[in-house]
């Protein structure tokens, strides 16, 4: 087209375990004899993240890059000001999202463009789909698509369509499947892709879409592989649940005309589908709530052709009180479990249908939120559904997720009602209410959602985790729920080895794909936790999801991936983000990868008197303590300080809560003149949404009197004054200094070491963020090595832990967060209520760190520390 030739295009898929790996390949040739300009134009689904493109020109590759998107967005908007720019991805359909680049190739050049993505596959009505676009818009020479699947349950079935194939090409198709492996490719000839005989149009225009499942010989399926494991659960043959459902229907003026009457088709096809032994109901909002029946009814024959003249009747008029609406349909579920109207084991579910925002009644969304999650209080699953683009589609899908339930857009065309069927249709049949898949506590850390409120015929129960020892190979679970008859309840195991023996055919899995499987479904989760939180647990889950974003190079709503073109086009920038469902995006996309792994730990992670040996030649204590900034530590969450009490095997933590610019004395012996002081940054700018802003060291000072000794410390430089003479240091050098019983270890971007004379050692560690970074700023960590050097006179919000302290613990009892039980502690003849709390330790796993419970004292340390943390207070770091 237009000289411009693309001689292949391969779509290369790779499946392992229900988790994707897609390459997208295309070749292009300028024959002309002049520059011209190629566009690489691909549509992906949207449940899938974008992890890596290049483009190579004549052998020079210019690959994306994958950086937080408020880095990537200042980057934007100053190409947009040289006018150098060009977004590449949009939301395109209904499943799809569209990313584009373009690029200048001169006279007889070539460019290869790839494209990977990577996705969950998701099982619905009993198989697992993976659907491709295709529309390569011309005839190419070499065209495939390739699929190679590897399920170690074995595969019962697979199926492969497309929505433009012919019944010509339907043979060049080719399936198989046999054991463990299934294979499909379709690869075309030049005259099978034509639209006829001579035509140079291309018939390949539509969706390729793969289907298939697995053997289940029981319940679930259990996989562990290097520290990491997934769980699949999709137990079969289970009687169904009976069902309580509660249709509440937007009747108001916006409804009328098409969009009312495709709701009524829908309404009539779900009727024929609801079984004898349901119960349902219908509320319809406009200006006035009005129900079908007072209470709901059994699904008789006679009661389901009542019904159908009800539905045959409704019209819209009116105005949108969707919280009445909503409120009068947890009412009658509320009065239907108290009459005992319905069976205790049954699934109880509302579906709302708005196309509009509430406008009479209660019409502020949070309250709306708030009042609805309180009256449904987890007992039922709520799903939304949003006709339409007038919908605040946020407000329905904050809504849903906070009642364990979804949002889906119904887009306002002819097959409206088939929309709106096939989602009921995945409700259709209850197997299971109250799914609990527990996991030893002791044994992993950051578990992805393991409590589900129902399980649906034909769905699939997943579950990923990391163990704390990444080593372990074997696991034990207990899986609970409740089904039509009886409770389920049995024990599932699993060991590396049996993992292994599954997977021998290497060739067909790629690289750690469990850990990449239980990073994409921890931040698609940690990203629907974020739409319902606010103030700091917001901002805790967007750190985490962020962290790992740019980890695993994943492009999601909070990262986005660069790509730089040659010279030649100016160096333009093009940006490619990915779309958020019920946002406009204004600024066009954006990719980005990684710069730094950040993360704030609060202020600092102090582990006083228990690091107690001195580093030696061989293998240096600091190396393994010093902890490396990673998401595990959260940026809201953590204790600032952390009090090992070795005879308690226990630890006590507290946060000091103050303002940037104060300096705090951390330690002060009076006997060796050793005196350690901080200095409190801030973020850059305030958060709004945080009560408490946070804090950290951005200055420490470290004095020797005795040795006349001063080091100052910050995230850019090392001071070290020797009475009138000073050395100054930056955190790019390695420096080993050693003077009059002093020595100074510097390790390059890491830490350093300071020694003085027989006293103690204390490490500073360098956590670095994005230089750009819209909030956060570089900060310090301090480790005291060796604190049995100080004399007993030692105090500082530190040096007072130096000593040894006890501790009671009394009356255990439920907190205001089920995971962190309340406490009465009597410490220092003060009784203290205080919370169990957990922090990261990394002195054995310098990279992920373990889990540390300790008790948490409020209110700065009060009652623990001697004094108040105002007396610690100083006017100068020295």
């Amino acid at each position: 087209v237009n000289g411009i030739e693309i001689y292949s295009m391969k779509i290369d898929s790779k499946v392992t375990s229900r988790f994707a790996h897609n390459i997208i390949t295309s070749r292009a040739v300028n024959r002309g004899n002049v520059s011209k300009e190629v566009f690489f134009d691909v549509e992906l689904p949207k449940t899938a993240f974008i992890t890596n493109f290049s483009m190579t020109i004549d052998g020079v590759a210019y690959p994306g890059t994958i950086k937080e998107k408020e880095a990537a967005k200042k980057q934007y908007e100053k190409a947009v000001s040289r006018g150098q720019t060009a977004g590449l991805v949009k939301a395109s359909g209904r499943k799809t999202e569209k990313f584009t680049v373009s690029v200048n190739i001169k006279a007889a050049s070539k460019v290869t463009f790839e494209l990977t993505y990577e996705e969950l596959l998701k099982r619905q009505f009993g198989k697992y789909e993976m659907f491709i676009k295709v529309k390569p818009k011309q005839l190419v020479k070499d065209f495939e698509i390739e699929v190679d699947i590897f399920e170690p349950q074995g595969i019962t079935e697979l199926e492969a369509e497309g929505t433009f194939i012919t019944n010509e090409l339907q043979n060049t198709i080719k399936k198989s499947f046999s054991g463990k492996k299934g294979h499909i490719s379709f690869k075309p000839t030049l005259d099978q892709q034509r639209t006829c005989a001579n035509c140079s149009q291309s018939v390949l225009d539509g969706d390729f879409t793969v289907r298939y499942d697995v053997k289940r010989t029981t319940p679930d399926n259990l996989q562990i592989v290097n520290g990491y494991f997934v769980h699949f659960f999709a137990p079969t043959n289970l009687p169904k649940l009976s069902k309580n459902i509660i249709f509440v229907l937007d009747t108001s003026g916006s409804m009328s005309g098409r969009e009312i009457e495709q709701t009524k088709e829908a309404m009539l096809k779900i009727l024929d589908d609801i079984k004898e032994d349901d119960f349902f109901n219908f509320i319809l909002f406009d200006s006035e709530i009005s129900t079908w029946k007072e209470t709901l009814i059994k699904a008789t024959p006679e009661n389901l052709d009542e019904a159908r003249k009800f539905v045959r009747q409704i019209s819209a008029h009116g105005m949108t009180n969707l919280h009445g609406g909503l409120m009068r349909g947890i009412d009658i579920l509320n009065a239907a479990h108290e009459e005992n109207l319905v069976p205790k084991r049954s699934a109880s579910i509302i579906i709302m249908l708005t196309d509009g925002q509430p406008n009479v009644g209660v019409s502020n969304t949070h309250e709306i939120e708030k009042a609805v999650k309180k009256a449904i209080d987890g007992r039922y699953t709520l799903y939304n559904l949003g006709f339409g683009s007038g919908v605040d589609y946020g407000f329905l899908e904050r809504m849903a997720l906070d009642n364990k339930g979804l949002a889906r857009r119904i887009y306002p065309d002819s097959d409206a009602a088939l929309q709106l069927q096939g989602f009921y249709d995945k409700f259709l049949n209850p197997m299971l209410i109250d799914v609990e898949l527990n996991y030893p506590e002791n044994e992993i850390s950051d578990l992805t959602t393991n409590s589900f409120k129902h399980f649906y015929d034909g769905s699939e129960i997943v579950v990923a985790g990391r163990f704390v020892d990444s080593n372990q190979n074997h696991l034990s679970v207990d899986v609970r729920g409740e089904g039509a008859n009886d409770a389920l309840s049995y024990t599932t195991q699993q060991d590396a080895e049996q993992t292994a023996q599954a997977f021998q055919e290497q060739q067909y899995i790629f690289g750690e794909y469990v850990e990449r499987l239980w990073a994409y479904l921890t931040i698609e989760q940690l990203l629907e936790k974020r739409l319902t939180a606010t103030g700091e647990e917001k901002e805790n889950l967007t750190a985490q999801a962020l962290a790992l974003s740019l980890l695993y190079k994943f492009v999601t709503p909070l990262t986005s991936m660069v790509v730089t073109k040659p010279e030649e086009d100016g160096n333009e920038e093009g940006i490619a983000d990915k779309p958020t469902e019920g946002i406009d995006i204004t600024i066009p996309g954006t990719c980005v990868v990684y710069v730094k792994l950040l993360l704030i730990v609060k202020l600092i992670s102090i582990k006083p008197s228990f690091i107690t040996k001195s580093y030696g030649q061989t293998s240096p204590l600091y190396y393994t303590h010093a902890p490396q900034p990673t998401w595990y530590t959260s940026v809201d969450g953590d204790p600032h300080f952390i009090i090992s009490v070795p005879q308690k095997k226990d630890a006590i933590c507290f946060n000091i809560n103050e303002n940037p610019g104060m300096i705090l004395n951390l330690i002060n012996d009076p006997v060796t003149g050793i005196t350690v002081n901080g200095e409190l940054i801030g973020d850059k700018r305030a958060n709004s949404d945080a009560k408490i802003q946070n804090s950290y060291f951005g200055k420490l000072g470290i004095a020797n009197k005795q040795l006349d000794v001063r080091l100052t410390v910050t995230p850019e430089m090392i001071t070290i004054q020797n009475g009138d003479e000073k050395t100054g240091f930056t955190w790019l050098d390695s420096v080993t200094l050693q003077q009059a019983g002093l020595t100074l270890i510097i390790n390059r971007k890491k830490n350093l070491v300071l020694s003085m004379g027989s006293g103690a050692s204390f490490v500073v560690v360098l956590h670095q963020v994005w230089k750009k970074h819209p909030l956060h700023q570089d900060f310090l960590g301090l480790y005291t090595l060796k604190s049995d050097k100080l004399s007993e006179q030692t105090h500082g919000l530190l040096g007072q832990f130096f000593r040894p302290i006890d501790f009671t613990i009394l009356e255990i009892h439920p907190g205001s967060d089920p995971k962190k039980p309340d406490a009465t502690m009597i410490v220092k003849n003060n009784e203290l209520i205080v919370t169990r709390g957990w922090q990261k330790d990394y002195r054995r796993d310098p990279k992920h760190g373990v889990d540390v419970p300790c008790w948490f004292v409020h209110d700065n340390g009060a009652g623990l520390i001697d004094g108040v943390h105002t007396d610690y207070i100083v006017s100068s770091l020295f």
